[in-house]
């Protein structure tokens, strides 16, 4: 698919409104089968970091769909 794939692997963070451990776990389901990606949620601070060739918007988007309110912080 044009624009789903960068070429390169890149750090992005994003900020997904996550309360408790199982908002954590949804968020390791959905991105473990998106595939393709490495990553780091940091529970607390309510950020996940992904390393991925995916492009923003298709993290953006899988990330959605966990209902949860998602925002793109930029690059890490």
């Amino acid at each position: 698919m044009p624009g789903e794939f960068h070429g390169q692997r890149s750090l992005h963070e994003f900020s997904v409104d996550m309360t408790c451990e199982a908002c954590a776990n949804t968020v390791t389901h959905i991105l473990n089968k998106l595939g393709g990606v490495q990553f780091d949620i940091d529970l607390p601070n309510k950020k996940v970091c992904i390393t991925s060739e995916h492009s923003v918007d298709t993290l953006l988007e899988t990330l959605g769909k966990t209902g949860k309110a998602v925002s793109y912080l930029g690059p890490k």
